[in-house]
């Protein structure tokens, strides 16, 4: 039950930063979705565990890591593309 949970909370966070951090990475859906379960693992793991827990999530480093996430993707993205 836990692994609906995780996969839920974050997909929203990864939903919510995109919108956030109004970037543009491809497959959007998709894209947001991956970079908000890894960035909000990497924000979890990285800053520790403070605030409200929500499906396995610490929702304030988890937004943390997941819109630095979809920043550095869109990064990357632009960079790639620029040539």
């Amino acid at each position: 039950m836990i692994f609906w949970g995780i996969l839920f909370v974050g997909g929203f966070i990864g939903w919510f930063s995109g919108l956030l951090a109004d970037e543009a990475i491809p497959n959007v859906r998709i894209g947001n979705f991956l970079a908000g379960l890894i960035g909000a693992w990497f924000g979890n793991m990285s800053l520790g565990e403070f605030g409200p827990v929500t499906g396995g999530y610490y929702i304030l480093p988890a937004l943390i890591g997941a819109v630095a996430m979809c920043i550095l993707v869109s990064w990357i993205m632009y960079m790639t593309n620029d040539s």
